[in-house]
């Protein structure tokens, strides 16, 4: 694996990395009938024995995180999503959102989403929106190498993993919307996963969406939608505070024969600005 881990660092442009990372490392149970998911923004993965400890604490089956760094210089140039698998024994695919220019101390550097499982993972891909807002894209006039600048290249994305559950696929959305704009922006990104949904793969599939929809402005109306389109949140028709200051922002919801239950938001737990959200998942 170290071998594997050091070819892909040397990987040098964001071109290179839209096809995503996957590491199978356990043949994972297909026929499993009860599963615990937990989606968190881990802000980097900069205190990552923190977070390593919250996820063994939460004894989850599939695990869904955003601002995942590679090699960036604020979370000690590590491989963070890799690193989190082999801590703890799972199947991961990760999936770079942006190239974080003001990271690279050793050479390119990114954030993503990383996807981590015991259930047997078929295939990932990358859904790269087209609706993206322009503001962190570098400018001549503003220093890229500064980190308060947060200058990048790429674009948000949805990481699209498809997993084997209950004997049947269960296809998992792992998305962190743009944090801009009043909701316009996301709103759009969130009707482009559900479009994904619908073309790519036969009514009625079974689905997770979990992750940060950064849903600060009117988070009733992304609650709501999603209801509209088929899904239930794992926290019902509560609107709970997910970040460290007042917003909410993450959630997981759920489509198809299953009951949801036990959806909590962690603020007991370390390691982020983010509380992680765990719920039970259980087939009919």
């Amino acid at each position: 694996m170290k071998g594997a881990v050091l070819i892909l660092l040397l990987l040098p442009r964001l071109a290179d990395v839209n096809t995503p990372r996957e590491l199978r490392r356990i043949p994972g149970d297909g026929q499993a009938r009860a599963i615990r998911i937990v989606t968190w923004n881990i802000d980097h993965g900069s205190h990552l024995d923190q977070v390593t400890e919250e996820l063994r604490k939460s004894n989850a089956d599939l695990c869904l995180l955003q601002e995942v760094d590679w090699n960036a210089a604020r979370s000690d140039s590590k491989d963070v999503a890799f690193e989190l698998a082999e801590r703890l024994g799972m199947n991961i695919s990760y999936g770079v959102e942006f190239e974080e220019l003001s990271q690279e101390k050793n050479g390119a550097a990114y954030i993503g989403q990383a996807t981590l499982t015991r259930l047997p993972l078929i295939q990932s891909r990358v859904l790269r929106f087209q609706h993206q807002s322009t503001f962190w894209q570098p400018h001549f006039w503003l220093p890229s190498s500064i980190p308060l600048m947060q200058r990048r290249l790429g674009s948000r994305i949805t990481l699209v993993t498809e997993l084997q559950f209950a004997g049947s696929p269960l296809v998992v959305y792992n998305p962190h919307l743009e944090s801009r704009s009043m909701g316009r922006i996301q709103t759009q990104q969130l009707d482009e996963i559900l479009a994904d949904l619908q073309q790519r793969y036969p009514a009625g599939t079974s689905a997770v969406i979990a992750g940060d929809i950064n849903s600060k402005y009117f988070p009733s109306v992304f609650l709501h939608k999603l209801e509209k389109a088929g899904f239930r949140s794992a926290l019902g028709e509560r609107i709970e505070r997910t970040h460290v200051i007042a917003m909410a922002l993450d959630w997981i919801f759920v489509r198809g024969p299953f009951s949801l239950d036990e959806g909590t938001v962690q603020r007991s737990a370390k390691g982020s600005d983010h509380y992680p959200i765990t719920a039970s998942l259980k087939a009919r």
